[in-house]
Formats: C-alpha cells, sequence, structure tokens
C-alpha cells in the first residue's frame, strides 16, 4: 500500500510545481494537487507511531 502512494505523491508535487509556474494558474488543479499530497502524507504517516506511544508504553511496564 505504502509503494501505491509514494507516486501519487511525487505526481501531486510535480502537477503542482508546474501549474504554479504558469502565468496564470489554475486554482482547481493547484486545491487538488495539494489534496492528493496531503491525503498521500497522512495515509503514509498514519502507520508510524508516535514518540508519545512509545513513552506510554514504557511507563505502563514500569508501573
Amino acid at each position: 500500500m505504502k509503494k501505491l502512494f509514494i507516486p501519487f505523491i511525487f505526481v501531486a508535487i510535480i502537477v503542482g510545481l508546474f501549474e504554479q509556474s504558469k502565468d496564470k494558474p489554475n486554482i482547481y488543479i493547484l486545491c487538488a494537487s495539494v489534496a492528493v499530497f496531503m491525503f498521500g502524507m497522512m495515509q503514509l504517516t498514519s502507520k508510524v507511531s508516535s514518540k508519545n506511544e512509545e513513552n506510554e508504553k514504557e511507563e505502563e511496564e514500569d508501573e
């Protein structure tokens, strides 16, 4: 699943940068590329546990 989101993120970045470099960028394309980028990053980072979770688990084990 992770391998699927990485290309989408790069495509969204490239499309957003290309559209932004135009004289009159289309705001809808820019918004869509930002939305795809943010959704992809959300999906990738949801699998990573936070630092606080590790600390809470260690504290529970110590008690």
